[in-house]
């Protein structure tokens, strides 16, 4: 060991690693971890202290919306630039976004296209979904089979909204080819026909303010898309992903489906295990308008419960970020009715905080559930194998944690472009204030670093429909 020769030290913090906590230094040559022991020697390589800190893995955030046209045509508010700063700050340190393809579009441009614009823009490392909203002209049988070759092995299938949504046999033709080829389906899995017959009874009613969101967006909407797509599932051989599970029964579904040997996995995010329906009661409600919308105490509680005996395996942000004008939430007038404001939060920054209070700091869970979590999991899941780890041979992802930090969040306090912050007036405990990426230091004592360009494109390396535990 003492023969080593190392670019950078982080020294005397514990470490969260594979095989738990220890009080450790971590090596890293060339931007990779190399060793992580006691007392490695400083052969003149720069050194961080980590004295009285947690070193975690950098963040891995598998749901995000950066750069993207909606399936409505509304741009959202983050560029690649705005969305990884932000994320950075939060302590992540690989994004998955979508490359969002619309009908008409060849999906191979499209993802060639949206690589252009994180090549330029990203801070730090990258990977994308496929939203594959149009099978013909030889999407289905040409793009995306040379895409999934080509380690872009993450496909994203609507069950709702006019422009993107899928019909079932389309959803069965794509399951066939990941199964085929060796690629992994998300879901964003609502009943489109329940969503449009409460909506139209709102409607018709004159409730269209945004606090009648939640109740166009039923639990029942939810239940029977996760339940159909489950045993799609099961019926083609393919593996899936459920995306921001909200609700007791979608969990449950979940897991009935994976204890009966299905290649089924879930997530979920912090707005619903930290907000309720009750928070459009609030002034400007619009700002936390998301699909699904948020349930009840109950739910989180059900959620909690099955991110402990891991049937949701990740948590998410959804960053799907609109500004509070003309240019977003409010793009159909400040008068709109509830069907036509833009739904999403920012989340890539406050993912970690939030879960690292819930977790580290109020225990439920630990560290190392933390870790798991919110960036090996879903770095597991996406076959993006130099990440979510520390342990020799993985990337110098790393982010250094202060676990007496405290934080209150402001109205508009985010490194993002977004303009609001939806969880304002939270406090959390403990922050990160040095990240790493690729042992790059990219955000020191709460400082930016880093610059656009520096964030490089990661393959989906795994090969088959194996599930992951």
């Amino acid at each position: 060991m003492n023969s080593k020769t190392f670019d950078l030290i982080i020294r005397g913090g514990t470490v969260v690693t594979p095989q738990g906590m220890q009080h450790s230094d971590v090596g890293v040559t060339g931007g990779q971890i190399t060793a992580v022991a006691p007392d490695l020697p400083d052969n003149q390589a720069e050194v961080i202290d980590a004295g009285g800190h947690l070193v975690l893995p950098g963040g891995v955030d598998t749901h995000c919306h950066i750069e993207q046209i909606s399936g409505a045509g509304l741009m959202n508010a983050d560029t690649f630039e705005t969305a990884t700063r932000s994320a950075a700050f939060g302590g992540t340190t690989t994004v998955v976004s979508f490359a969002a393809q619309h009908p008409g579009q060849k999906i191979k441009q499209v993802v060639a296209e949206y690589a252009a614009l994180a090549q330029k823009g990203a801070m730090i490392d990258h990977a994308y979904h496929m939203i594959v909203a149009d099978t013909a002209n030889g999407n289905l049988t040409d793009d995306l089979p040379r895409l999934i070759a080509q380690n872009h092995r993450s496909i994203k299938i609507f069950t709702t909204y006019d422009k993107v949504r899928q019909d079932d046999k389309s959803i069965l033709d794509i399951l066939d080819l990941a199964a085929r080829d060796g690629a992994l389906v998300c879901f964003h899995a609502e009943n489109d026909g329940l969503i449009r017959n409460m909506t139209d009874k709102l409607l018709a009613e004159g409730k269209s303010a945004p606090k009648y969101h939640a109740a166009s967006h039923p639990r029942e909407a939810e239940i029977e898309a996760i339940d159909r797509m489950c045993r799609f599932a099961k019926f083609t051989g393919a593996r899936i992903m459920i995306f921001h599970v909200s609700t007791r029964e979608g969990a449950e579904i979940v897991r009935k489906a994976r204890a009966d040997g299905g290649n089924v996995q879930a997530e979920t995010c912090p707005h619903y295990l930290f907000m309720t329906a009750d928070i459009l009661e609030k002034d400007n409600p619009a700002r936390f308008m998301c699909s699904p919308p948020q349930r009840t105490t109950d739910d989180q509680d059900a959620l909690w419960d099955a991110i402990a005996d891991g049937t949701l395996s990740l948590v998410t942000s959804d960053h799907a970020p609109y500004r509070m004008d003309a240019s977003g939430k409010f793009a159909n007038g400040h008068d709109a009715p509830f069907n036509k404001i833009a739904n999403g939060m920012p989340g890539l920054e406050t993912r970690l905080p939030l879960m690292f209070n819930a977790m580290v700091t109020q225990g439920r869970g630990g560290p190392e559930a933390f870790a798991r979590v919110t960036a090996t999991a879903p770095a597991q899941a996406f076959g993006l194998l130099n990440k979510g780890a520390i342990a020799p041979g993985f990337d110098a992802d790393i982010a250094i944690w202060d676990p007496d930090l405290s934080h209150t969040y402001g109205a508009n306090d985010l490194k993002d472009n977004v303009g609001y912050n939806p969880f304002e007036g939270t406090t959390v405990k403990g922050m990160p204030v040095t990240v790493l990426s690729r042992g790059q230091v990219i955000v020191r004592d709460r400082v930016l670093h880093s610059l656009p360009g520096h964030g490089a494109w990661q393959p989906m390396t795994w090969q088959g429909n194996r599930r992951d535990t």
